[in-house]
């Protein structure tokens, strides 16, 4: 082909790809965030609202309990956490199929080489070398064998015209910060769950503690009851109601070990490490701190909350899709091109005689399929709707955990005011009884009784305290903890 019309078929070539790189549109809706019913604040009275620099809780959140030992667990849960490993690894192949989506925007250009000896009967013409497309004879007949060149390169683009890959690179950008979202969510969840099960163990030490000075006093009763026993004041039946009120309680702690083994154990898991070989020392001093956690406006929890987030970011995922199929409704266009040499010498392979060159367009339009795209369509579509109703629930659900967080906090604080005179009073009450008993002016009935009741509000001020400890850890985490969305 001679040059003119060569340098004509480019000029067709490269105004085919200007013109369809700029009549390039993305079928399909943009993506809006969808609206959502938000309070300008939660209902929950007693609760300020907090300006964004106020907020408590950000990046090592759990700081705010001052707990040193908590502090170098939760250092270890981003780092050895296995379902955090498995979420970072989901994430890191979200953001590999956002590149794959993305490639395909580019065109795509290969190298193509080859050599071989052939050769045939007397009566051959010659040997035939077919490259891009083009079929040369490249050596004689007469039963003599023969050697072929060829080197070719080639390339082929087929233009996103109507923003099928534009589309799929937006859902899969959006299905990747999902699973961002989700990696948050995941190392959220861990860190709550270490701390709530950390606080579980503080609790068993101060209520082993509380039962090995009871059981301390238990027996200095029992010691008491039998003198008075031997010395014919006191019925047998004392003797055996302080026998059996110290090995209840001896029974108690035993259990109170197994309980503090469990949340030990738990505590491992979630730092990566393996049960038998990690412990964390005992404290019976250990002091609660209730930490203040200032409420935030509602609509901050869309931006940190992770669920709440990857629930939004799943449903612009899903809107993306929807462009995606619709671009089935028009034709791809394809252009190719390709430009080689071949020859029987290998020193004139790249000789100007020898090269050979193609372009070309090709267009694909579906005529008919039964209703196939118009039913992906609807699948698309039906799938948005059905992301947007579980991010608008994931919402609400949110909303109402933090409303429930807010109402514990401020109920269990005004318990723990009650649970404490209780515990008081029951102390100076038990005191009292055993007094009189020794004085002979109660039967030991009372004392066991008196007793017992001392012992059990302790602990329910115990429970309490970590119960409030758990509900503030809880409420941390209903406000997204240190995370917000960078998107």
């Amino acid at each position: 082909m001679d040059s003119p019309m060569r340098n004509q078929l480019f000029r067709i070539l490269i105004t085919s790809a200007a013109a369809a790189a700029l009549a390039g549109c993305m079928v399909g809706p943009n993506y809006h965030r969808p609206s959502l019913p938000l309070a300008p604040a939660f209902k929950e009275p007693g609760w300020t609202t907090a300006q964004p620099a106020d907020l408590s809780p950000r990046g090592d959140w759990w700081t705010v309990f001052n707990d040193p030992v908590l502090n170098t667990l939760e250092s270890k849960v981003a780092i050895s956490n296995q379902n955090v490993a498995a979420a970072e690894a989901a994430y890191r192949q979200a953001e590999a199929l956002v590149r794959e989506q993305r490639a395909g925007l580019f065109p795509t250009v290969s190298l193509d080489g080859g050599a071989t000896r052939s050769g045939g009967g007397r009566g051959s013409s010659g040997t035939v070398v077919t490259t891009g497309g083009t079929t040369t004879v490249v050596g004689g007949g007469g039963g003599g064998a023969v050697n072929s060149y060829r080197v070719s390169a080639s390339a082929s683009w087929a233009p996103d015209i109507w923003g099928r890959i534009r589309r799929g690179t937006e859902g899969a950008r959006g299905a990747a910060q999902a699973s961002e979202a989700d990696l948050a969510a995941a190392k959220l969840s861990a860190q709550g769950s270490l701390a709530t099960d950390y606080f579980e163990l503080r609790e068993s030490d101060i209520e082993i503690a509380l039962l090995t000075q009871a059981v301390d006093g238990y027996q200095k009763s029992l010691t008491i009851t039998q003198n008075r026993f031997n010395a014919g004041i006191a019925p047998h039946s004392d003797v055996l109601q302080a026998q059996s009120l110290l090995a209840s309680t001896q029974g108690d702690l035993a259990d109170l070990s197994r309980t503090r083994a469990i949340f030990e154990h738990a505590i491992a898991v979630l730092t990566g490490e393996a049960p038998e070989t990690f412990a964390v020392t005992a404290d019976p001093n250990w002091k609660p701190l209730i930490p203040g956690v200032p409420a935030a406006v509602p609509s901050t929890l869309l931006q940190r909350r992770p669920d709440v987030a990857g629930a939004e970011r799943r449903a612009a995922s899903a809107s993306a899709q929807i462009g995606v199929q619709i671009a089935g409704y028009f034709p791809d266009l394809t252009l190719s091109g390709n430009y080689g040499f071949a020859s029987s010498e290998l020193g004139r392979l790249f000789s100007a005689s020898n090269s050979s060159w193609s372009i070309g367009a090709s267009v694909a339009q579906t005529l008919f399929d039964g209703g196939l795209t118009r039913a992906r369509v609807s699948a698309a579509r039906a799938a948005y709707d059905q992301a947007v109703a579980t991010y608008r629930q994931t919402v609400l659900a949110a909303l109402q955990d933090v409303e429930d967080q807010l109402a514990a906090s401020r109920v269990y604080a005004q318990e723990y005011v009650y649970r404490d005179e209780a515990a008081r009073d029951a102390d100076l009450a038990a005191t009292m009884v055993l007094n009189q008993y020794k004085e002979g002016q109660v039967a030991y009935t009372n004392v066991v009784t008196a007793q017992v009741s001392a012992l059990n509000a302790r602990r329910t001020l115990v429970q309490q305290a970590a119960t409030r400890q758990s509900t503030e850890v809880a409420l941390i985490q209903g406000l997204g903890g240190g995370w917000t969305a960078p998107f």
